[in-house]
């Protein structure tokens, strides 16, 4: 039941998905059969935006931005690719909410 409810989600949240052109943004690019490796915390990061594409309801975003693995996590500046994560063999992310804050909170302090 979390398998099917976790991808009605991402395919809901993914329809229409377009990456902000301004701000910080992180995207998690997945897919529905690998749902039970998505990233749980991509809504917890602070000052920037979450968002969740499913690549197999949306295969124009993964050519657009270039997905062959999934998860991946792209962190976007004002639309423009900043920072990727990508999974490992086994479709697992092994950067952790600490990495990808990180990498937000670089993009926000060298605006300063």
């Amino acid at each position: 039941m979390k398998h099917l409810i976790t991808i009605l989600f991402l395919s809901i949240i993914s329809l229409g998905m377009v990456v902000p052109d301004s701000g910080v943004c992180v995207v998690e690019f997945n897919a529905s059969f690998n749902s039970s490796n998505s990233v749980e915390w991509i809504d917890q990061l602070s000052d920037c935006k979450g968002r969740r594409v499913d690549i197999v309801s949306n295969p124009d975003m993964q050519k657009e931005h270039k997905i062959v693995v999934v998860p991946t996590i792209i962190v976007f500046n004002d639309g423009e690719e900043i920072e990727r994560f990508q999974a490992n063999i086994m479709m697992q992310l092994d950067a952790s909410k600490e990495d990808v804050q990180d990498a937000v909170d670089e993009i926000l302090m060298s605006d300063f």
